[in-house]
This record gives C-alpha cells, structure tokens and sequence, in this order.
C-alpha cells in the first residue's frame, strides 16, 4: 500500500508517533541521539532513514525529499515539574538547555524552507509547563519563531486520559503553512473545552500583537466517548501478580498522614477493588525543626498518574488496591506500563525495568497522535495538497 503523506520525526524515541501515524505516512527522516531509544526503534520499525546524531548536527541536505509534516516530540527535561525548570534557552545557542534542542529542529525548518523544501505542517509535542516556563517568554519566543518562519499556528492541549487510563496531558503546537488557507471545520473563533484550559487562553494571550495575527484555535472536535481499555483491563490484580510483602504496605501506610489515611479508609468502604497511584514524595515536616520527610500520597480514580522517566527508587511507578480491608501495592509492571501508554502486546522492549520505563515515560501515546492526525492534520494535508494542485493549474491555464 502507497502511503498518502510523508513526514519527517525528529527527537524519535521508540516510535510512539509513527504509530499514531500509522500506514498511511510514509517516515523519509527519523533521528534520536539516544543509543537505547534508537535500538529499541529498529527493533519495531524499519531504521533505515534513522539518523542517530546529535539533531544540532543535523542538516537540511540529510532529509531526503518534501514531507508534509515534520513532528518533534522534543525533550521535556527542563520544562516538567519534575526537572530543572530552565526552560528551552535561546535560539543562538548561549543559554543552551536539554529542551532547547528544538532550536536546532527550527533551524532545520527554516533551511528547508529556504531550499524551497518546506513542511507544510509542523507538529511540536511537549509538557504543559512549555506555556509557562520562564514567564511565559519561551512560549512566545517560540511562536515568534514559527511566525517569522512563515508559519501560522495553535495548540491542543491533549489529556491522554480521554484515550487510555492515564493521566497524561500534553502540548501539541500544530502549525501550517500562512500561504495554505485553513479549511473552516478546522477551526474555531473562540477557545474550546477541554482542548484550550486556562493556562492556554493565558499563554495566548500574552503573545505579542505581531504574533498573535497568526493563532489559530484548532477546532479537533469531541473526544472519544470512551477508551479502548479500561484501568481493570489493564492492572494484574490477581495473587500471581509481584505484590510487595505485607511489611513493606505497612511501612508505606505507616509514611501516609492523616488525609492519605482518610482517603485509605474511603477506599476500603467502596464496595469493590479500588486501583489507584501509590506515590513516594518529600513534604514539608509539620514537627520541630523543619525540614522535609518522605510521605506516601495516593490518589484514585478511573485513571492512574502520568507515567515518567524514573530517576531513583521513589520515582518509580507504583499501584495501590484496596479490597475491604485487604491492601496490597506493588511496583508497575512493564507490560502494564505499555498498555497505559496503548503500545500493544507484541511490541518489543528492552529487557531491564529502568531501560522500559525510560523509553516509555518518554513517550507520546500512539492514540492521542492517531486522533489529531485525524482531525486536523490528514485534513490539512489533504487541503494543502489540493490547493497546490489549484495553484499549479491557475499557473499553467494563465
């Protein structure tokens, strides 16, 4: 089968985008520095196109041919809550950051658009803290980047909790060509829930003037009424499953205050096994002599929390479940890792807990990508391609 689109993917991973892509884009370009994420990606994909440096050490005469789109799940390091918090630096380099590898990716754009080579669409992915960090100003730093490159440009802010049970919202910048009209169903004259929360219309709204002109608000429609698995499809609860020793859930409840302890209670009267997210986390001591200590926090619900790169022993993934008065917790497995992020059964991993759990926690789920390519991008492609073809034909009658 000929696919219909070609694209670009940069800052690769395992993959996860071109999964959501699926059949119909054809990968001319793939690229990801990082030697354990790139083997893991040949095990599942065709690595032919994949170029395993540095993105700064990457140019515009290595991409092969004109894509449609070109997607950058760039690092989100120092811009999650969990890390540094430096944001994406500058574009000339001197205030460089692991998330200012964008920069590079820019600048790739840019050459290509010089060659006459342009995408017609971009798609950059990352935390929510990218509409925040450093005030605001690398958000609008980087809009005025597309909007000097020639391109206009909105966000969807996409929770993957309306795709698989986890909680996991992400920043989609999804921008197009100035020259391609956008086609009317596309977008919208105002914000839309749940795709434009208030740290969106915030963010939007300090954009300078100059900027502003190009914003689009990108109108994806309603999400999925329900998701394909469920989080008791999903989480072992059985005996054969790894559970922790009964010592070890009680020196965890023993780190829970009084709220986590309530919420505990709540759980036990439920009437049914509870599922929830066990977390290890450093809190301020309400005794004498300040300081922090380690508090174990749980939550419930129909979701567990955003799955990450694990750093150290606490910032592991674990579950709680309550049945009665029956309490077990353990570590999450790999393969039930996987499946919160909507990666099949048959796809391959590495062998080593951490190594799974880094490719994974720095992935983007499959089915958010196949739902926006859905909803705006295949259809902005598919315009943009029409409209070409108009051009061209004005072009030659005249």
């Amino acid at each position: 089968m000929t696919a219909s689109f070609k694209y670009y993917e940069f800052f690769a991973g395992v993959g996860m985008a071109r999964m959501g892509l699926g059949d119909d884009w054809q990968c001319l370009f793939a690229n990801d520095c990082d030697d354990l994420k790139y083997a893991s990606y040949a095990d599942n994909w065709d690595g032919e196109h994949f170029d395993k440096r540095d993105v700064a050490l990457v140019s515009a005469a290595d991409l092969i041919g004109q894509a449609d789109l070109a997607w950058a799940s760039f690092p989100c390091q120092d811009l999650s809550q969990a890390g540094a918090k430096k944001g994406i630096g500058d574009a000339d380099g001197l205030d460089a950051t692991r998330s200012g590898a964008v920069w590079p990716f820019l600048n790739i754009v840019k050459s290509l658009a010089d060659e006459g080579r342009h995408p017609t669409l971009l798609a950059l992915e990352n935390v929510t803290g990218l509409l925040s960090s450093n005030g605001g100003n690398d958000f609008q730093a980087l809009c005025s980047t597309l909007s000097d490159g020639g391109y206009r440009y909105g966000v969807v802010v996409a929770d993957a909790s309306h795709f698989v049970p986890q909680s996991r919202p992400r920043v989609f910048v999804i921008a197009v060509r100035r020259e391609v009209p956008v086609p009317r169903a596309l977008r919208s004259d105002l914000p839309q829930a749940p795709w434009h929360p208030p740290t969106l219309l915030r963010a939007s709204a300090a954009l300078p003037e100059k900027n502003a002109s190009d914003w689009i608000w990108w109108s994806p429609g309603l999400p999925p009424g329900q998701r394909v698995r469920e989080l008791v499809d999903i989480v072992d609860v059985s005996d054969a499953a790894d559970w922790n020793s009964a010592e070890a859930t009680s020196r965890l409840i023993g780190l829970m205050s009084d709220t986590q302890l309530e919420r505990l209670a709540a759980a036990k009267t439920a009437g049914r096994p509870m599922i929830g997210s066990l977390y290890l986390r450093m809190r301020p001591s309400r005794e004498g002599g300040g300081g922090n200590v380690q508090r174990c926090e749980i939550a419930f619900g129909d979701t567990l929390g955003c799955l990450r790169t694990p750093k150290g022993g606490a910032s592991r993934p674990r579950i709680i479940v309550v049945d009665g008065e029956s309490v077990r917790t353990r570590l999450l497995s790999v393969r039930e890792a996987a499946s919160l992020m909507g990666l099949p059964d048959e796809f391959k991993l590495p062998e080593t807990y951490n190594e799974c759990f880094k490719l994974i926690g720095d992935g983007v789920v499959p089915s958010v990508v196949r739902f926006l390519a859905d909803r705006i991008l295949e259809p902005l492609a598919q315009h943009s391609s029409a409209f070409v073809s108009l051009i061209g034909e004005r072009k030659t009658s005249a």
